[in-house]
């Protein structure tokens, strides 16, 4: 569900795919983000040389 939603809203920042699933913090994807990233990092793309950290579904 989390990823379907950045496939629609594309590359962007925790802050930006938090308000497209409607929390009002990015905190609340935090635990989501690093689930995904040590589960199955084949599906998400971060960028971490750039601050805030971009986010892509693969």
């Amino acid at each position: 569900m989390c990823l379907d939603k950045l496939k629609e809203v594309g590359k962007s920042t925790a802050r930006e795919w938090a308000n497209a699933m409607g929390y009002d913090t990015h905190n609340a994807l935090a635990k989501v983000i690093r689930r995904i990233v040590n589960d199955t990092p084949d599906k998400l793309m971060v960028v971490y040389d750039h601050k805030p950290r971009y986010y892509q579904a693969i």
